[in-house]
């Protein structure tokens, strides 16, 4: 699914199952919580945190939906189109940043 697709999507189902999107305030303050259950679950799953019994019926993968699906929510409703703004990007660091990153002496391998 393009990210076009995706936005469409989210919009659809918003008219249909959400009623309205929540304000700009409120979904910044959503997208806020569902990067920190991500956060949460890389911290003790991968890092130095030890993880809960409860901790490890949680999905990363479904974290990262969440954050995603707000993500599309705030694109949508204030107008910005996420496939064209990605692709630029995507672009950008791609001009910017390969030889940059090819050169980098602390990414090479062992």
């Amino acid at each position: 699914m393009s990210i076009a697709t995706a936005q469409q999507t989210v919009d659809n189902w918003i008219k249909e199952h959400g009623v309205r999107y929540f304000n700009e305030l409120t979904n910044m303050a959503q997208l806020t919580e569902e990067v920190g259950e991500v956060a949460r679950i890389i911290a003790r799953r991968y890092g130095e945190q030890s993880e809960k019994p409860s901790d490890k019926e949680k999905d990363l993968g479904e974290e990262l939906a969440d954050v995603l699906f707000v993500v599309l929510c705030l694109a949508n409703q204030t107008g910005v189109d996420l496939q064209a703004s990605f692709d630029k990007k995507l672009k950008l660091k791609t001009d910017r940043d390969h030889d940059r990153h090819h050169n980098n002496e602390k990414l090479k391998p062992d």
